[in-house]
């Protein structure tokens, strides 16, 4: 796939085309700026003086917004802003390519779980997915594909990871600092993602274990997992392809699962070249595919968010499948949960409980509790002789890492404003932080259909958010207090009587205080209702500062909820 490993400069041109070359000369004509200096000769007894122009050292290359991360979201954004005439745009990504979670989730067996003509743009449909379900090679090759023919490589800054980023109020802008330079911006829209950060718990003695440790998301292709002892920490959506991927070639499987995971039969297939020839030659039946898949999703909401007690026929169909997967009633007793299903994610699959049936696997029904030099101690006090360990244990989606890293109007982080549970206005902007927007921002997750029908609603509202800051003169924009309390509170109300809250588990989608703050409790077509236009009403305008008014750029107006 292409990538680049280069590491750009910070005054590097943001938009492609015929702005390139002015925006390219801006740059060079910085660099002179930067460089500009008086020298006297020196010779024996003759000094040299050397004037620095400071100001212009201190210059940094500013743009209209700046997206950070070139996954799903941020490629999309950056598709969206280009359609809208908004060119002068950085994509900041920390890896060396883009693609998000699907390049760095890379472990044996990775796949949608989500079929593959909804698991992509509306605006970029593929008709050459290899299966209905595609796995991330496909997906992987498919945002390459992407970048490359809406023309985003101008725009992309590799190994850019966000150190910083801190609103200046009296500039009314955002300065991001990163690891490939400092750009100041408009707007921000983070499209970092909640499936980024991996999340290894702090076990006593694990910084001592004598064989290989990695995360499920970091997988260690080098190390050759034939004939080895290895245990997987952890039983969801990672671990269920995992498992059945490696079971055959590793001499000892041991899996620590502190919860079982509800599992249905996976439909996957091929797809006939038939089928490819039909969707290339003709679109409009790939847009039938699409909507008959997005149909029957939408038909599915309901027994999630408002009739839970719908459910009990699809847990049936689980408690049968594993039935024929788990011939030993012992082994049946551990794998079946208690819980309701839908109230943790469901996973998909038709060689998971064969897997775990095997005669190499062992399943320890307890979470891991501690590491002693090579062997791991169960909660249940077992103990058990392992080469490597694997943790398919999640990621960091309720405290998301970025949160500590962004600074509001006010100098307090967006991790301190979070503290006591994450909360947007419609998902996207937070009060405090004028002009960061959100994709894939709090309660926006969904528990069974594709998030790039949220993420496309979501660029819906950032764009009309931005032409309309461009339309009416005003620099920035955050929700009102009331728009942003009445949205959650009416938001987790809804959320009481879910399958998520009413099931009987505790799931990642949870924090720590047992609020739900990932998954979105209605149907996509309802959020794309919620998002299709922003409404001026929730929010507080910032206009840009002069130099007679700066010191006061800060302060509120309360009339027409206009700030200045």
């Amino acid at each position: 796939m292409a990538s680049s490993t280069k590491r750009p400069r910070p005054g590097a041109s943001a938009a492609p085309e015929a702005s390139e070359a002015a925006e390219d000369a801006g740059a060079v004509e910085a660099a002179e700026a930067v460089s500009l200096v008086e020298a006297v000769a020196f010779a024996g007894d003759v000094e040299v003086v050397e004037v620095v122009d400071e100001e212009a050292a201190e210059a940094v290359p500013h743009v209209r917004v700046a997206v950070v991360g070139a996954g799903f979201g941020g490629l999309g954004a950056a598709v969206r802003l280009r359609r809208a005439g908004i060119t002068d745009f950085v994509v900041l990504e920390r890896a060396d390519s883009v693609g998000g979670t699907w390049r760095d989730n890379s472990y044996p067996g990775c796949a949608c779980d989500v079929p593959s003509h909804l698991y992509s743009f509306s605006f970029a449909p593929n008709p050459e997915w290899p299966r209905s379900f595609s796995g991330q090679p496909d997906i992987r090759a498919y945002l390459e594909k992407v970048a490359t023919v809406f023309r985003l490589r101008p725009h992309l800054r590799f190994n850019a990871e966000v150190l910083e980023a801190r609103w200046e109020g009296e500039h009314t802008r955002w300065r991001i600092t990163t690891t490939a330079g400092t750009w100041t911006a408009d707007a921000i829209v983070s499209a970092s993602g909640p499936l980024a950060d991996p999340q290894i718990p702090d076990l006593p003695g694990l910084s001592a274990f004598t064989g290989k440790v990695f995360h499920s998301s970091r997988w260690d292709h080098d190390f050759d997992l034939t004939g080895k002892r290895v245990a997987m920490v952890g039983t969801g959506a990672s671990a269920a392809q995992i498992i059945p991927s490696i079971q055959p070639k590793v001499g000892k499987l041991t899996v620590f699962q502190r919860t079982p995971a509800w599992v249905l039969p996976r439909r996957d297939r091929e797809i006939t070249q038939l089928e490819k020839w039909l969707h290339g030659r003709f679109p409009v039946t790939g847009k039938v595919r699409r909507g008959t898949l997005f149909a029957l999703r939408e038909l599915q909401v309901d027994a999630f968010v408002r009739r839970p007690g719908l459910l009990r026929a699809v847990q049936r169909l689980a408690e049968h499948h594993i039935a024929q997967g788990v011939p030993d009633a012992g082994l049946r007793a551990k794998l079946t949960p208690d819980y309701r299903i839908g109230c943790k994610r469901i996973l998909l699959s038709n060689t998971y409980y064969p897997a775990l049936a095997a005669a190499n696997t062992e399943v320890v029904a307890s979470g891991l509790r501690e590491v002693r030099g090579s062997t791991l101690v169960a909660a249940d006090g077992s103990e058990h002789e392992v080469d490597a360990i694997v943790f398919g244990t999640g990621f960091h989606v309720t405290d998301m890492p970025i949160g500590a890293r962004v600074f509001g109007a006010n100098g307090t982080s967006l991790a301190e404003e979070w503290k006591d549970g994450m909360e947007a206005l419609r998902g996207s902007t937070v009060r405090g932080f004028p002009n960061l927007f959100f994709v894939i921002g709090p309660n926006t997750g969904l528990g069974n259909s594709s998030m790039i029908l949220m993420i496309e609603s979501q660029l819906n509202y950032v764009v009309d958010a931005l032409t309309t800051l461009g339309s009416i003169g005003a620099a920035a924009m955050q929700p009102t207090a009331r728009a942003q309390r009445q949205w959650n509170l009416e938001l987790q109300h809804r959320m009481d009587r879910t399958v998520w809250s009413t099931g009987g588990c505790h799931s990642w989608y949870q924090d720590q205080n047992g609020k739900n703050t990932v998954l979105w409790p209605g149907s996509t077509t309802a959020f794309r209702r919620a998002t299709r236009k922003v409404d001026l009403g929730e929010y507080e305008l910032i206009m840009r500062a002069t130099p007679a008014t700066a010191s006061d750029s800060a302060q509120a107006m309360t009339a027409q909820g206009v700030s200045a």
